[in-house]
Order: structure tokens, then C-alpha cells, then sequence
């Protein structure tokens, strides 16, 4: 017979889990699918590799300025109304870039759609919090950031599919492609208001057991940390593990955005049609849908966080390594599929970590600190890929560039003391952490 702890878990993941992931799907892809569109934009737009790694990566600067803010907001009016906010503006913003017309409205139009963007995947990741406790976080952040692979696995296809629109209506096909992977991101933003519940004091869809219990544990929880030490807002934003978190996922996104947002012009380099280059493209992401959900389900059955941090950030940073190094395109692409697996795998785990002694608005704040100093990493990913391939015609050393990053990021890992880690605080019974789903 199913415990109420098995019951309540289950009913709270087959609920929200499937739409967060839905929504995130959707988010990320509006964010990376100007990869796709590059295929055919930079001719049409007259980008160099540099311009375009600069106006992919503009997306990070407006990102970081307005992260804290905009989750500090969300703890304050909730989450449903502020994350239903978040996807009417970015899904106008994505939309609208399929009518830049020249290098200038590139660059702007990106840094409204960070802008629009911002506080979305801390939001996330604290709401996530609210529903969860800390035993079954690796496992459902994992399933929850598996869209992050997932919309390119899905999204590489379409996308170059779309580019086959050229000429539609005097459209080009990547005018096409903004176009249409905006509008779900505003159907989303109604069924938001609608769907999601903002605290489990409020969820109805719970019996009054279920409730009682959710309530309960993550109350215990919270009082767990703040008897350690409580944090305000401003002492976890200046928290020097706060800042090293940071570090830690500057080089874990520096890593995902810098490969991300030039891959598929590294594929289309073999010799590849658009269409061809978006299903190879897509094999690396496939590899990290595994990583992302079986080294967070890992990390949860250990009990572990510190190890599974570092080693999958250590596999990214091999993998770029090596495949720096290689022409043939198939040992090429095994070796992005191998970075693949640690770039995702580390992402469930590495958010573990704070969340192990922060709580409440200093949990909001903190979260979105980290996040926005690691996206920062977008910015400068994106940026220096493009000036090393105009300087040399080559994505090697900026392969390079990206493993050196990564290596740094594993290094603070390796330094940080235990208890920033889940084992600081006293846990659920491991045998009793069934999955969620």
C-alpha cells in the first residue's frame, strides 16, 4: 500500500512536473533557436560570426540586470501570476525578431527578449522548492530541466524544417521560424493563470491529509536551515558560497551556450543540408536528456550532491577537449554527445546546493544571483566562440576556451566545504524517496 508520503509525492509531480516542463521546453527553445535561424539569418542579415555570437549572447546581459529583481517580485506576488507575466513578454519579444532587419535591431531585440526572460528559470527552480523536499529535489529539477536538451532534440528538426518556409507570404524561412515557436509561449501564459497553484497551503487538487503532510515536512525543512543559520535577502546575495555557486555555473552555462548557439554551424560545416545539420545536431542533447535525468535520480538515491557536481562537470570539459582536436565527423560528434552527458548531467545536482541552506525570499534572491552571474556566461560563451572563429576560421580553440572554463568551475567545486551540500541537513529516509513520477 502506497505510503501518504508516496501519495501525496506522486499526485504533486504528476500535476506540476509535466507543465513546468512543458513551459521551460518552450522558453528555452525561443531562447537558442536563433542557432537555427543562423543557418540562413547571418547571410540574409550580413552577420559576421562575431556579430552573431555578440547578438546571441546580448540575450545574457539584459538577463543578469533584471534576474534578482524579477524573482524577488515573484516571491512577492506569486508565482503564477509573475511567471504568466514572464511569458507574455517573451513570447512578443520572440516574435519579434523575425523583423530585425539589420545588425543594430538584432542586438536590441535580443536584450528585450532577455529582459522579457528574466527571473523565468529561478522563478522556476524556487517554486520547485516550494512543492518538493529536499530529498527528491536532484530527481525532479533533473526531470524539470530535461527541456533544456529536450528543446533542441525537438526543436533542431523543426526548426531547420522551418527554414523551408523561404518565400512563404515574401517571408523567410527563419522569419517563419520565430514566428511560429513564439506563439506557444503565449498560449502557455493563459493556461499559467489557470493551472498552477502557488503554495501547497492553497492546493485544493490535494486531500486534506496530502496537504497537511506537504506542508508539514517542508516546514520542518525550512526551520532545519534557518536553525543552522537564517539568511536575509542581502546576506545571501553577498554569501561567499552564494558567489561561488556563481562561478561554478558561469562555467557550466559558458560551456552549454557557447556549444549551443554554434553547433549547428559546426555540423552544417560537414557538408550537411539544413535539415540534416538540425538531426545531428540533435544528438548531443539527446545524450543529455540521459544525463540530465539519471545523474540527478543518482545523485537523490546517494544522497550526494558534491561529487556528482564536479565529475559530470569534469566529462564536459573532457569532451570539449577532445573534440577540439578531432576532423572526422563522427568521432567529432561522440565527443560533443560525451559533453552532452556532463554539461546537462551537472545542471540538477549543481542547483541542489543552494537550496541545501538557503530558504524563503533568501532562497529567491540567491538563486537568482547565481543565476544571473552564471548567465553572464551566455554572454561571454557566445561572444568569445565568435571572435576566435573570425580570427582563425576555426572552432577550435574556442572549444578550447570553453573546456578551460569548465575545468576552472570544477576546481571550486572541488574546493567547497561539505555543508553546502543536501547531507548538511537531515533527510527523508533514502529508502523512502521513490520517484515522483
Amino acid at each position: 500500500m502506497d505510503t501518504l508520503e508516496q501519495r501525496t509525492m506522486a499526485r504533486v509531480s504528476a500535476r506540476l512536473l509535466p507543465f513546468l516542463i512543458v513551459c521551460y521546453f518552450v522558453a528555452y527553445l525561443d531562447r537558442v533557436n536563433v542557432s537555427f535561424a543562423s543557418l540562413t539569418m547571418n547571410k540574409d542579415l550580413g552577420l559576421s560570426a562575431s556579430a552573431y555570437g555578440l547578438g546571441a549572447g546580448v540575450f545574457f546581459l539584459a538577463y543578469a540586470v533584471f534576474e534578482v529583481p524579477s524573482n524577488l517580485l515573484l516571491a512577492r506576488f506569486g508565482a503564477r501570476r509573475w511567471i504568466a507575466r514572464i511569458m507574455v513578454t517573451w513570447g512578443i519579444m520572440s516574435g519579434a525578431m523575425a523583423f530585425i532587419g539589420n545588425e543594430t535591431w538584432f542586438y536590441a531585440v535580443r536584450f528585450l527578449l532577455g529582459a522579457a526572460e528574466a527571473g523565468f528559470f529561478p522563478g522556476m527552480i524556487f517554486y520547485l522548492t516550494l512543492w518538493f523536499p529536499a530529498a527528491y529535489r536532484a530527481r525532479v529539477i533533473g526531470y524539470f530541466m530535461a527541456a533544456i536538451p529536450l528543446s533542441t532534440v525537438v526543436g533542431a528538426p523543426v526548426s531547420s524544417a522551418l527554414l523551408g518556409l523561404e518565400g512563404v507570404l515574401g517571408m523567410h524561412g527563419w522569419q517563419w521560424l520565430f514566428i511560429l515557436e513564439a506563439a506557444p509561449a503565449l498560449l502557455l501564459s493563459v493556461a499559467v493563470l489557470f493551472y498552477l497553484t502557488d503554495r501547497p497551503a492553497d492546493a485544493g487538487w490535494l486531500s486534506d491529509d496530502e496537504r497537511r503532510w506537504l506542508a508539514d515536512r517542508l516546514a520542518t525543512e525550512e526551520c532545519q536551515r534557518e536553525a543552522v543559520r537564517h539568511y536575509s535577502v542581502l546576506q545571501a546575495l553577498l554569501n561567499p558560497r552564494v558567489l561561488a555557486l556563481s562561478l561554478v555555473y558561469f562555467g557550466a552555462v559558458a560551456a552549454n551556450y557557447g556549444l549551443s548557439f554554434f553547433l549547428p554551424q559546426i555540423v552544417k560545416a560537414f557538408g550537411m543540408s539544413n535539415l540534416q545539420t538540425g538531426f545531428v545536431a540533435a544528438i548531443p542533447y539527446a545524450v543529455g536528456v540521459v544525463g540530465i535525468v539519471w545523474w540527478g535520480r543518482h545523485s537523490d538515491a546517494k544522497l550526494e550532491r558534491r561529487f556528482h557536481t564536479g565529475f559530470a562537470i569534469f566529462i564536459a570539459a573532457a569532451g570539449l577537449t577532445v573534440a577540439a582536436f578531432l576532423n572526422d565527423p563522427t568521432a567529432k560528434m561522440v565527443a560533443f554527445s560525451v559533453a552532452g552527458f556532463g554539461i546537462f548531467g551537472c545542471l540538477p545536482v549543481f542547483w541542489t546546493l543552494p537550496t541545501a541552506f538557503l530558504s524563503g525570499a533568501a532562497a529567491a534572491g540567491g538563486i537568482a544571483i547565481i543565476n544571473s552571474i552564471g548567465n553572464l556566461a551566455g554572454f561571454v560563451g557566445p561572444s568569445v566562440m565568435g571572435m576566435i572563429k573570425d580570427s582563425t576560421g576555426s572552432f577550435t580553440n574556442g572549444l578550447l576556451v570553453l573546456a578551460g572554463v569548465a575545468a576552472v568551475a570544477l576546481v571550486i567545486v572541488l574546493l567547497l566545504r561539505h555543508d553546502t551540500a543536501l547531507e548538511r541537513l537531515p533527510t527523508l529516509d533514502p529508502s523512502r524517496t521513490e520517484s515522483p513520477s
